[in-house]
């Protein structure tokens, strides 16, 4: 068997990596005989199954532009490289365009907390579909959601928009406004959307931290602004202090997507309490985290108090929305600060520009209210049940790998979750390992599990029996590979 490149290498000896990271190395080498067999039956069964998605991505790819068609691709699964095309969803349940059921872990990459199309959001959807679409004007709703999403998370102020990237745009730009200062702080192996601005990785020059573009089309002059360093390292907090004369922010995803085992809390805490007494805003990126683990998000489940926080995915209730939200010396920024009608008061307070066309869409607002509204009645009761189920979905899976003796292992935090395995393994040197990864995901479609690349989330749709449905698919994945000469330990 030939051996393993040197670039993929130095990639399996990150600590934190992913499965999902490494499905996304070209992994092409040379198969034996009963190996090229099972990819062979492999690859007609799934054609045949998902034929319409294939033929789709062909017919649209000259005018259709999109990365998932592209990331990852591998030579050795090229016949089987194109995303799923989904017609219809209901619950934990997905339909393609060939009218094939999944039971699906994606969760529209974290949006639906409670599953797709539930009842009382198709409600608020609807009947506000009544009342037509309000754009321009200013939907009644705005007001009500927003203190909706002040009870639930504590902060003072909040701010909306379209999408989560236009909101971490929108929460340096306030915390730039409100100090006067240019820089940011943000952790490698953070993600904060497509924003130029955060799309930057670390270059120690001179033993300097030094931001550098991390993909085609960054300017260097944008990533001169960044800071980025290292997640929970003690470094790390002295650098800030170094800095903080110019430190505009420093901007955090309290568990990195990626890294879902890694939850410093120690470091979290010292973090906040540098940034406090040095006075430079701390911004909580709560995209994955906002409602999902706790009502009050990450900030709660660690006890700490940011100055602004980020929202998107669930706030919306499945419809594109996103907010900042923050204490009210940084969000005075968007509208001047308080006033009052009937005396001399008056929006005091220099403005940055915010606002959208689509920021405050009334259907988004809609599903928006009806979803808070039912966080707020279930209560934290909700996040801890899910958060448990999600727990023990992890265990038995677990418990599994290790029985078979496969290096691979999930990691959870509340209801996301994500494949990993261990960096010492002998078994990641074997290139006939690293491809039974990247195929177990197209088993799993072909056995009616939708979990693209290993990155998870459970929502409240999902039942006891859907989780004996996926564990049982896993197993059966895992048997077939191993019976066509993959991931034997």
């Amino acid at each position: 068997m030939d051996s393993i490149s040197t670039s993929n290498l130095q990639h399996l000896e990150l600590p934190t990596n992913t499965i999902a990271e490494t499905t996304n190395q070209n992994l092409t080498t040379e198969l034996n005989l009963r190996q090229q067999q099972h990819l062979e039956k492999l690859i007609f069964r799934y054609n045949q199954r998902t034929k319409t998605s294939k033929q789709l991505a062909q017919k649209y790819r000259p005018v259709f532009a999109n990365n998932r068609g592209s990331v990852g691709f591998d030579f050795l699964i090229k016949e089987m490289f194109y995303p799923i095309l989904t017609e219809r969803s209901l619950g934990s349940r997905m339909w393609d365009v060939d009218s094939n059921e999944y039971i699906d872990l994606t969760g529209g990459y974290g949006i639906h907390l409670c599953g797709y199309n539930p009842p009382f959001i198709k409600k608020a959807i609807s009947e506000q579909l009544e009342y037509g679409i309000q754009s321009g004007a200013q939907a009644a709703l705005a007001g009500e959601v927003a203190e909706l999403i002040s009870e639930l998370t504590g902060m003072e102020r909040v701010t909306f928009c379209s999408v989560g990237t236009e909101a971490m745009m929108l929460a340096l730009r306030i915390a730039r406004a409100a100090t006067n200062r240019h820089k940011i702080v943000l952790f490698s192996g953070s993600y904060h959307g497509i924003f130029d601005g955060t799309l930057v990785k670390a270059e120690a020059t001179n033993g300097s931290p030094r931001g550098i573009p991390e993909y085609p089309g960054v300017t260097p002059n944008t990533a001169e602004d960044v800071l980025v360093l290292d997640y929970g390292s003690p470094e790390s907090l002295e650098i800030i202090q170094t800095y903080q004369q110019e430190l505009a922010a420093v901007l955090v995803e309290p568990v990195q997507q990626n890294r879902l085992g890694f939850q410093p809390t120690v470091f979290i805490q010292q973090l906040r309490q540098l940034t406090q007494a040095l006075g430079i805003p701390l911004i909580f990126d709560e995209m994955n985290t906002g409602f999902r683990i706790h009502p009050g998000g990450a900030q709660a489940w660690f006890g700490v108090e940011a100055d602004i926080a980020t929202y998107g995915k669930i706030v919306g209730g499945g419809m594109p929305l996103a907010a900042v939200a923050g204490k009210a010396v940084y969000m005075d920024t968007i509208d001047g600060g308080m006033w009052n009608y009937g005396d001399a008061s008056y929006p005091h307070i220099p403005i940055t520009w915010s606002g959208t066309s689509y920021c405050r869409h009334s259907l988004s607002l809609a599903a928006a209210r009806a979803l808070l509204q039912h966080l707020k009645m279930q209560g934290v009761s909700l996040q801890e049940q899910l958060n448990q189920r999600t727990s023990q979905f992890v265990e038995r899976l677990n418990a599994y790998f290790e029985l078979e003796r496969l290096p691979i292992y999930l990691s959870n935090f509340g209801s996301f979750f994500n494949a990993n395995f261990s960096e010492t393994s002998d078994l990641l040197t074997e290139p006939s390992f690293l491809i039974g990864l990247r195929l177990i995901f197209h088993h799993l479609i072909d056995r009616g599990v939708l979990m693209p690349k290993g990155d998870g989330f459970l929502s409240t749709a999902h039942t006891e029996e859907d989780i004996d449905l996926i564990i049982q698919a896993v197993q059966d994945s895992v048997n077939e590979l191993q019976a066509g000469g993959f991931l034997l330990s």
